[in-house]
């Protein structure tokens, strides 16, 4: 079990550290001195951790791979959500520096977070590839309970440590002296990541076709 457990810790703990719309969603609140709101979007992304992880035991990787239409249509949207986030990250924070930032109830943090984070139908196949690959066959329920126990703790202590360590008077304070650059750097990764989506789906959708 311990082994198991290792596993699926190590090989989710890769994905998290690469930088991705999660990252910069929490960062980027967190940085603009809205710690709260920050962690509160942590928890809607985490949500979706959880969410996806315990569908992916349920074999929504399988109806994914039997009905690839359903998830290219997840991952259209997906795009399209991340490169209208992208472009209002680009017009709110990018104008000048001296921008006030938008302030974000915690309810529409959790939103946002939850949102940015659940119309990626990848996470629930690299959950469900990695439960194939780790778990036994026949494992046990306290084995699985376990499993989707850790990728949820793993997931929730590196966003609240985002939005900590993203809310240092040290970082704030060099996010407010280049607000303007960073406002339209977030919106352009993000807005990137989204059309590497849109573009990824639409090649794959192609090459089914022809």
């Amino acid at each position: 079990m311990l082994s198991t457990l290792l596993t699926i810790g190590f090989l989710h703990w890769l994905v998290l550290l690469l930088p991705g719309a999660n990252f910069l969603l929490v960062g980027q609140l967190a940085a603009s001195g809205q710690r709260s709101t920050a962690c509160v979007a942590a928890l809607g992304v985490t949500t979706v951790t959880f969410t996806w992880a315990s569908l992916a035991i349920l074999g929504i990787g399988l109806v994914f791979n039997a009905h690839p239409a359903w998830r290219q249509a997840l991952q259209l949207a997906g795009g399209v959500y991340l490169c209208h986030l992208g472009y209002k990250l680009w017009r709110t924070q990018g104008k000048t520096s001296n921008t006030a930032n938008i302030e974000l109830s915690h309810g529409a943090a959790f939103r946002l977070g939850f949102i940015t984070n659940i119309l990626n139908p990848k996470t629930a196949l690299f959950f469900g590839s990695v439960f194939a690959t780790a778990l036994p066959t026949n494992a046990s329920l306290a084995l699985v309970v376990s499993a989707i126990a850790l990728v949820y703790l793993n997931a929730l202590v590196w966003h609240l440590f985002l939005a900590l360590a993203f809310s240092h008077p040290r970082v704030q304070a060099a996010y407010a002296r280049h607000t303007a650059l960073l406002g339209k750097l977030a919106g352009v990764l993000v807005g990137a990541f989204g059309a590497k989506l849109i573009v990824a789906t639409v090649q794959e959708f192609r090459a089914k076709v022809a």
